[in-house]
């Protein structure tokens, strides 16, 4: 199986890039559970047709103040079908002003696991949605747990992107099992320029000691369709851009080794490399 993660800072695109993902690899015959990961709750939002579905923690405090444990909760009460069906999964957080949302994380990988969901629906991929911020242990929990086994870092080319990608590749280094899980690219969510981010996210993938695995232009087909709750290869599936997903799904699943990131150690050095391209694309 399969355990793949996607991280970066909150709202750079992570869920529309996650589910577009699944569905292009269930285009490609896998079974693909999504887990997402944040307190937010809608990383699944476009594959449950714009639903909101129960969360793993809200279900579990349910469970407790009705008197029972986690061991009563059942998968059907948090694993749902949605789009082709893709068995969605969603975290949740802690009610508002409350605990730690990072522990929602935990509670809802030790459940699935403990219910062995994966060997339940013989899933091939795991598609974890994760909050960017591994400051927060719940967060680095896919990661610490070796759970999530390829980490792909979903930057745009703003540079407060890099800036979190570059923490949290620190993360992966510290925390990541040597052999079993690892940093395996970078992909770009355009926000602008195509040749800058290009250069620049590929310069800076190279220092992390990984490689720029993917381009996903900035657009107004996969907009359109983040408003009607719809994954591009639903709503606009001969689209130009429902190819880049499938073309997305094909290097995860021909991408097997992640590294070690080698994460660039000093501020200065980074904006020294973002700088490097900026002067480029002046001239």
């Amino acid at each position: 199986m399969r355990q793949i993660a996607i991280y970066g800072k909150g709202g750079i695109g992570k869920s529309t890039v996650a589910a577009n993902l699944s569905i292009a690899l269930h285009e490609q015959g896998f079974k693909v559970m999504q887990v997402g990961c944040d307190p937010k709750r809608d990383s699944t939002r476009s594959l449950t047709g714009g639903k909101l579905i129960p969360t793993v923690l809200e279900t579990y405090r349910e469970h407790l103040r009705m008197g029972r444990d986690e061991y009563s909760i059942a998968l059907e009460d948090i694993v749902f079908e949605g789009s082709q069906g893709i068995y969605c999964v969603e975290s949740g957080g802690p009610e508002p002003g409350v605990g730690c949302a990072g522990r929602g994380v935990l509670t809802a990988l030790n459940i699935l696991r403990d219910l062995k969901a994966f060997d339940t629906y013989s899933v091939d991929v795991v598609v974890y949605d994760v909050l960017g911020d591994v400051v927060c242990g719940g967060f680095a929990q896919p990661i610490r747990e070796g759970y999530a086994r390829e980490i792909y870092l979903l930057c745009s080319g703003a540079f407060m992107s890099l800036y979190a990608a570059n923490n949290i590749a620190k993360g992966i280094r510290r925390l990541s099992r040597r052999g079993e899980t690892g940093l395996a690219g970078v992909i770009c969510n355009s926000s602008g320029d195509k040749q800058f981010e290009i250069e620049a996210l590929a310069d800076f993938a190279r220092t992390l000691g990984s490689k720029l695995v993917h381009f996903v232009p900035r657009s107004p087909v996969i907009q359109a369709c983040e408003v009607e709750s719809r994954t591009v290869l639903e709503l606009a599936p001969e689209s130009a851009e429902a190819e880049v997903f499938r073309k997305l799904a094909q290097q995860v699943m021909n991408n097997d080794r992640p590294v070690i990131p080698t994460p660039i150690e000093e501020l200065a050095e980074l904006e020294a490399l973002y700088r490097r391209h900026l002067k480029t694309q002046a001239r």
